[in-house]
């Protein structure tokens, strides 16, 4: 009694490879089955490539973010003085303080005097934000404490002050120069305030990763500032850092119950939320974009298969005439396509991983290639362009293109099955 062979048995696989390899003069199957694979493999390059990129670049903004900016900020919804000025500042920031660092999940909660202010050297002025903490707090900021590229030391930070790498070159000044922060509410006298003018020595210069906080932060002593700022026994906010920044929604509320009604709060969410929001919509959009490429390139397997049947219909009658049945049939012309998606989907795969992972020097090349000025750090607020490979892209990328391309395959296979060998073979 004769036994039904298994699905993909051996013989499909042969049958297969052979139709694969056309001869010369089928050489319009071969061609085709060059073109699906090319397709494929520069759609999942690009898809992975753009993935890469995507984590690369929001986790570089929010990186830097977190490494130099508040997770929390604890401030004063204020009260009208005598003037009829709203004042909004803090007079037990010390006690606050304390209240807000006993929270479960901060880490570290600082009084900070901020202000804007002109800096000057010589002939050269600058628009900076002047940030007043203690010279202990400062340590605890990761993009200026353990910035790599800083230079100076920052143990001398109360001596002088601590500036951004990009007012440096905006100043042209190093360690060891000072400076005039001039102020325009400065000194209060009996015909009015006049501009408030100190020199400072630059001790520390740092590099935090962020085009805009390296162009315009500058750190002074927090005793300083509040003199240079007329905030005397007061400060602006509460600098606040949590263990777990990506979840600081949940710590919020514990922060703004121990802050008590007089104060709200501010997360890096809500400062940065619409940008995050705006990546998020680029991203889905994106992924959407290239997974219709995926998709016009996995159709070009169609073209090839429905091309590769159409040539062999004289060989699907003699096969179905000695005993193939229509599931072989189809299984053959199925191990056609998805081998090409298979094949172009793993050159894919590899091509974006290497990009991914050698970003720098290709860009540094294309740089080159055009002359340099491909990156403007003012306008991308980073200094180069990102990327970083995650598992999770790389598989939900693989995941697609070997769908579609399985996909895709399964309607031209099912013609060939249907294919009646009497009249594939009526005029052989």
């Amino acid at each position: 009694m004769a036994t039904t062979p298994p699905p993909f048995s051996r013989f499909e696989w042969i049958i297969a490879w052979r139709y694969l390899r056309a001869r010369k003069a089928e050489g319009g199957v071969s061609v085709m089955t060059w073109i699906s694979l090319i397709g494929i493999t520069l759609a999942v390059f690009a898809l992975i490539a753009t993935l890469a990129v995507r984590s690369g670049f929001r986790s570089e903004f929010v990186g830097t973010i977190l490494g130099a900016n508040a997770h929390v900020t604890v401030y004063s919804y204020g009260e009208v003085n005598e003037a009829g000025v709203l004042d909004r500042s803090l007079k037990d920031y010390e006690a606050l303080a304390e209240t807000v660092a006993a929270v479960p999940g901060v880490t570290r909660a600082a009084p900070l005097v901020k202000g804007q202010v002109m800096a000057n050297l010589r002939q050269r002025n600058a628009g900076v934000e002047v940030f007043g903490i203690s010279a202990e707090d400062i340590q605890g900021i990761p993009g200026v404490a353990q910035s790599e590229e800083a230079i100076g030391d920052l143990a001398r930070f109360e001596e002088g002050i601590a500036i951004g790498s990009g007012v440096a070159r905006e100043l042209g000044v190093t360690v060891g120069d000072k400076i005039k922060l001039i102020s325009p509410n400065g000194v209060k006298t009996a015909f009015g305030t006049s501009p408030r003018v100190n020199a400072y020595e630059v001790v520390y210069v740092f590099t935090a990763g962020r085009w805009d906080i390296d162009r315009t932060r500058v750190y002074l002593p927090f005793g300083e500032a509040q003199s240079f700022f007329n905030r005397e026994g007061v400060a602006d906010e509460i600098e606040v850092m949590v263990e777990d920044p990506e979840n600081v929604d949940q710590i919020a509320l514990p922060i703004l119950t121990a802050a008590g009604g007089v104060a709200g709060v501010w997360t890096w969410r809500d400062a940065s939320g619409g940008f995050l929001r705006a990546l998020e919509v680029e991203d889905n959009v994106m992924f959407i974009i290239l997974s219709i490429l995926v998709l016009i390139a996995a159709m070009n397997i169609v073209s090839g298969l429905i091309m590769l049947v159409k040539n062999k219909g004289r060989d699907i009658g003699i096969l179905r005439t000695i005993g193939l049945s229509e599931g072989s049939v189809m299984r053959v012309f199925f191990i056609c396509g998805a081998f090409t998606g298979v094949l172009g989907t793993i050159c894919g795969v590899v091509l974006g991983c290497l990009f991914a992972l050698y970003i720098d020097p290709i860009f540094s090349f294309v740089n080159y290639i055009m002359g340099g000025g491909v990156w403007d750090p003012s306008i991308r607020g980073i200094y180069a362009l990102p990327a970083e490979l995650r598992l999770a892209d790389v598989l939900s990328a693989t995941a697609l293109s070997l769908g579609l391309s399985f996909f895709v395959t399964i309607f031209p296979a099912r013609r060939a099955a249907r294919l009646n060998p009497v009249e594939a073979l009526r005029y052989e």
